[in-house]
C-alpha cells in the first residue's frame, strides 16, 4: 500500500462488497482473508491510500459478521438487503446512501479485485473535473474498474442498475462522454470469483 494522499474533498468511494461468493461455495467475498485481514479491509485501504476521504461500503451477505469482523472505522456501512438480487441492488443502495452528503461524484470499486490498488485508483480519481464527469479504468483500452460517476448521472445509473449489469448499460450508452484511464501497467483487473482465484490472495 502506498502512503495515503490528501484526502479529495468531492469524490466519495463507493466499495461494493455485498456478494455471497455464490461460485466460491457461499463464503462472502468481503470476508476472504488478504494478507490476514478480511478483503474488505483491504479495498477500503486502497480506497482511502488513493485518496477517497469519504468511503461508503454497501454490505449485503453475512453483514453483521463484517461489521463484526473488519475494521473499518470510519466508513459509511450501507445495508443492501436485496443484495441477491446482484451487483445492480448495490449500486443503487450505495449511490442513494450519497445523497445529500455534499458528494459530486462516486469512485465505485469492487472489493474482489485486490490486484487494483491506489496507484490506479488515484489515475480514475485525477480525472474527475466536476459532477458531469464520467470516469473508467482501463486495461490494454478494455474498460474496467473502478468507475467514477459525477453526481448527475447518479439517477440515471440507478434507474439502468438492474441484476449483476450494474452501470454497464449506463455506460455503453454513453461510451461517447466516457473518459477512459490506462492503468494496465499499475494494476491487473482479475476478479476472485471461483476456487481457483483463491491463488490471488496473499
Amino acid at each position: 500500500m502506498t502512503e495515503n494522499r490528501e484526502p479529495h474533498g468531492e469524490v466519495a468511494g463507493l466499495l461494493l462488497a455485498a456478494g455471497g461468493g455464490r461460485r466460491l461455495g457461499g463464503r462472502p467475498k468481503a470476508l476472504l482473508t488478504h494478507r490476514g485481514r478480511p478483503l474488505v479491509e483491504h479495498a477500503v485501504g486502497v480506497l482511502r491510500a488513493a485518496g477517497c476521504g469519504r468511503i461508503h461500503v454497501v454490505l449485503g451477505a453475512a453483514a453483521d459478521e463484517v461489521r463484526a469482523r473488519a475494521e473499518l472505522d470510519g466508513c459509511v456501512l450501507v445495508d443492501n438487503p436485496e443484495w441477491a438480487e446482484g451487483m445492480g441492488s448495490s449500486l443503487r443502495a450505495g449511490l442513494a446512501s450519497l445523497a445529500g452528503t455534499g458528494a459530486r461524484a462516486a469512485l465505485a470499486a469492487l472489493v474482489d479485485q485486490p490486484d487494483i490498488g491506489p496507484a490506479a485508483v488515484a489515475r480514475v480519481l485525477d480525472a474527475y473535473r466536476d459532477e458531469r464527469s464520467l470516469v473508467s479504468a482501463a486495461y490494454d483500452g478494455v474498460r474496467g474498474h473502478p468507475v467514477l460517476f459525477g453526481a448527475a448521472h447518479w439517477a440515471a445509473i440507478a434507474e439502468a442498475a438492474t441484476g449483476d449489469r450494474g452501470a454497464r448499460t449506463y455506460l455503453r450508452a454513453h461510451r461517447a462522454r466516457l473518459r477512459l484511464v490506462e492503468c494496465g501497467d499499475v494494476a491487473e483487473p482479475y476478479d476472485i470469483d471461483t476456487e481457483a482465484d483463491l491463488s490471488h490472495l496473499e
